[in-house]
């Protein structure tokens, strides 16, 4: 079975156990998702897309406009997964939808009038990876960590915050990964927020580097850290305890463990060393995909882990931070978006040595 036979299967199943007979997939997210990675965006900021699918059961549909239908009938070559293009001017109104759904009872990946919302359960189908997409995981991970780290090495004293999220994302851009998200903080910065937008403040010693990087739809997160001069001994401390928390929910992030389960040692953890509530300041992140993540772990939340799914957790202790992309392996996880050569924390979890990235030092 291919990986789109695989795909339309599992839209089949939802919409029956749903009792709904049509579906309209808006989302950037689900279109990538639904089409093995196909890019319906011109807005990279936007949840929607300039293209739309319906699945009915008299066909598959593209719903776009005759700007770009161009594009993704010569570039994404849909047409030969089956999908009739139908193309409407962009200066008309039209109601492609409901000409093709007419009475069929439709769902949604979002609010769409007459559709019943099914956001949640499409998350979770995205979530659920295929081999292929597992494939294109591993390779998009690289591509992230060699763009932090080419980015980070570059970052220099004085620069500006919105210099360094230059660097980043002409690093990512290079290499064809979207930096859909770009957060930088410096210094002070660093322990006041927790999604820092970049500034025109000048980097002094400590800098912040977060990236969400996106290519055939699915998304890789990392953050790095580097200090200039001798690293304090808060920041050494803090910088442990926060790898062993991210150690532990790594090695915790096992087939068959709910979220709620993996929430209760991620709460355990902090309290283990020396931070309790620190938790309560920023969600611990949680199943990626399709979003930078598809849905965040909560305390008692009773999703499952499954093989084959990715994981971006992000522990923070006020001034530090930890995160990576993981893949769910038959015997272990392998984290996607490691970086060769960046210094790294040991730390001993359960049976096994867990490997963190500590913070860069340059003297």
């Amino acid at each position: 079975m291919t990986e789109l036979e695989t795909k339309l299967n599992k839209i089949d199943a939802l919409l029956k156990a749903q009792g709904l007979e049509a579906l309209l997939l808006q989302k950037v997210s689900s279109f990538a998702w639904a089409t093995c990675g196909a890019a319906s965006y011109v807005n990279t900021a936007a949840t929607d897309g300039a293209a739309s699918l319906l699945i009915t059961p008299r066909g598959r549909y593209i719903l776009t406009n005759n700007i770009e239908a161009t594009r993704i009938e010569q570039e994404e070559k849909l047409g030969g997964q089956g999908w009739e293009i139908r193309i409407g001017h962009w200066y008309a109104d039209q109601d492609a939808v409901g000409e093709l759904v007419g009475k069929l009872k439709l769902g949604a990946d979002g609010r769409f009038p007459g559709a019943k919302d099914l956001s949640s359960e499409l998350a979770r189908l995205r979530a659920n990876l295929t081999e292929q997409e597992g494939e294109r995981y591993a390779l998009l991970g690289k591509l992230c960590a060699e763009s932090m780290d080419q980015a980070i090495r570059a970052v220099q004293p004085g620069m500006t915050e919105y210099q360094i999220a230059g660097l980043l994302a002409r690093e990512a851009q290079a290499r064809g990964a979207q930096p859909i998200v770009n957060l930088i903080a410096s210094d002070e910065r660093i322990f006041k927020f927790r999604h820092p937008l970049p500034t025109d403040k000048k980097l002094d010693r400590y800098a912040m580097l977060i990236l969400c990087g996106r290519r055939w739809g699915l998304v890789c997160s990392l953050t790095r850290l580097v200090y200039f001069g001798h690293l304090p001994a808060e920041l050494q401390s803090k910088s442990l305890a926060v790898a062993k928390i991210d150690a532990t929910i790594i090695d915790e992030t096992r087939p068959g463990r709910t979220l709620g389960e993996i929430f209760a040692r991620i709460q355990a953890a902090y309290a283990e060393v020396g931070y309790p509530d620190e938790w309560k300041l920023h969600h611990q992140g949680g199943t990626a995909g399709y979003e930078p993540r598809e849905y965040l772990a909560t305390p008692g939340g009773g999703d499952v882990v499954s093989l084959g799914q990715a994981y971006a957790w992000n522990p923070t202790i006020t001034g530090t931070k930890s995160e990576d992309t993981v893949l769910v392996g038959q015997n272990n996880n392998e984290v996607l978006t490691r970086i060769p050569g960046w210094p790294v924390l040991t730390v001993e979890t359960g049976e096994i040595q867990v490997e963190r990235p500590a913070i860069l030092e340059i003297a």
